[in-house]
């Protein structure tokens, strides 16, 4: 299971990352009518409860979180997917698989 955990933060964190490219983010984001939005702000819910499950951090799902709920404020939602996609992938790399 920890793997899967590992697995998605690696995911999250690779599209976090895109999504706080400036332009390109800000294209996707309202391209799509604010859905990636709301598509990663259940993703890092979901992230966080499977973390918790398995006694791994969670620092970058609640960054995650507070992110996507605000990532409508122009610079501030590019400055959190970037800080959540630094802080995910971290956990990502840091979670050792037994």
């Amino acid at each position: 299971m920890k793997e899967t955990v590992r697995l998605t933060k690696w995911v999250a964190g690779g599209i976090e990352a895109l999504l706080g490219i400036p332009v390109i983010g800000a294209s996707i984001i309202i391209g799509l009518v604010w859905v990636p939005l709301a598509a990663m702000l259940a993703f890092h819910i979901v992230n966080l409860v499977l973390s918790k499950k398995e006694d791994l951090p969670i620092t970058g799902s609640i960054l995650g979180i507070v992110g996507n709920a605000l990532g409508w404020i122009p610079f501030l939602g590019m400055i959190m997917h970037i800080l959540t996609a630094v802080f995910v992938m971290m956990e990502a790399y840091k979670t050792k698989v037994d």
